[in-house]
């Protein structure tokens, strides 16, 4: 069994080295995001309350994200394990992810903490682009068009997205700071982290997931 967290800021590299993960573990990822929209669409207990509060236009509490992170959990594909993946986010999500672990009896195995500059998370950000048409996305450094700032697939110009503008993302990075980072500390007190350089290859940097789990 293995049981993984996934800790790093927006543009680290956390859902790609995920399904590098997925394949090799034949675990499955859990994003809180898509198994939130899972639980409201199959109207789970939990899902109802979740969409009580997003259809008022209020953030889901953390009981609720709670009590859908275990009706995941105990589906039948995790028995070998799971890769959490942006969750736990607060100390607080943290202590009530142990909880529910605990009453599932399971734990933690590994929590996989990838660290890149913020110079270099910007330029991973800042620098993708989209195409409105077809959705294809595009880096402006490290997956170029063959024609600047035209998609490869429909030739229509392509755009940044709000979500990936400096000033968005400088946000983005201040609220990891603030609320998530200190769970690197948290993890370390209990000694379940692996810290892990996010610079690399994707294969590189896989490698040293990989070490850092099976040391």
């Amino acid at each position: 069994m293995t049981n993984l967290i996934l800790l790093g800021p927006p543009g680290v590299g956390k859902g790609t080295q995920a399904k590098l993960l997925i394949e090799k573990f034949g675990i499955p990822q859990i994003s809180t995001g898509d198994i939130l929209r899972a639980a409201v669409k199959e109207q789970t207990p939990m899902g109802v309350k979740a969409k009580g509060y997003m259809d008022a236009g209020a953030l889901v509490p953390d009981a609720v994200v709670i009590g859908i992170v275990e009706e995941r959990l105990a589906q039948a594909d995790c028995q070998k394990g799971f890769i959490l993946d942006g969750f736990p986010r607060t100390v607080a999500q943290a202590d009530a992810l142990g909880q529910v672990l605990s009453g599932l009896d399971r734990c933690v195995d590994h929590v996989i903490s990838l660290a890149v500059d913020k110079a270099e998370l910007l330029k991973r950000l800042t620098g993708r682009r989209a195409c409105p048409k077809c959705g294809a996305v595009f880096h402006i450094d490290y997956a170029p068009p063959k024609v600047a700032g035209i998609c490869d697939s429909c030739q229509t110009e392509l755009f940044q997205r709000e979500d990936d503008k400096e000033a968005t993302i400088l946000h983005r990075l201040a609220v990891y700071e603030e609320q998530t980072a200190p769970l690197i500390a948290y993890y370390e007190s209990c000694g379940l982290l692996r810290s892990v350089n996010g610079l690399g290859t994707v294969d590189g940097v896989q490698t040293e997931i990989l070490s850092a789990i099976q040391a």
